[in-house]
């Protein structure tokens, strides 16, 4: 398994990224302020984009595994890789909707639930979004602290 860092051409892998965040507009408002990572694995499995909030205050604004890749520690494994990267790293932020098998993910890599955007995706999306067959209203940020 093999984590790199994407400096340039970061849209080539926007495919990926549409399967976390599914509004390509949306995904450009943070894809170039922010740092790419991609793992490898014998071709792409998963790749991330994280942002620098505040000082020591992180954000993982996407985070992607392709669906046949998923529930094989390739998530889970780029978390860890960020805060092992991100020496400085108080805390990092994560925001998803409320779906039990995404919040279940993050719950076991250590996050814990910190504050909600109440109608977040019906106000910034242009078309309904749904997760497992349910509705995302309100954004939930997690949070987890070294």
């Amino acid at each position: 398994m093999n984590i790199k860092k994407v400096t340039e051409a970061k849209k080539e892998y926007i495919d990926l990224l549409l399967l976390a965040d599914e509004q390509e507009n949306m995904v450009d408002k943070y894809l170039e302020r922010g740092e790419m990572f991609i793992l490898d694995d014998n071709g792409i499995k998963a790749e991330c984009v994280i942002t620098k909030e505040a000082d020591g205050i992180y954000e993982l604004k996407n985070i992607a595994v392709k669906p046949d890749c998923q529930r094989k520690g390739y998530g889970k494994g780029l978390i860890e890789f960020l805060f092992s990267y991100y020496t400085d790293c108080k805390a990092m932020l994560v925001g998803t909707g409320d779906s039990p098998s995404t919040l279940n993910f993050y719950q076991k890599c250590g996050f814990t639930e910190s504050h909600r955007i109440k109608n977040f995706f019906t106000d910034n999306y242009d078309h309904l979004i749904f997760e497992n067959g349910k509705q995302l209203v309100d954004m939930i940020y997690l949070k987890r602290e070294r």
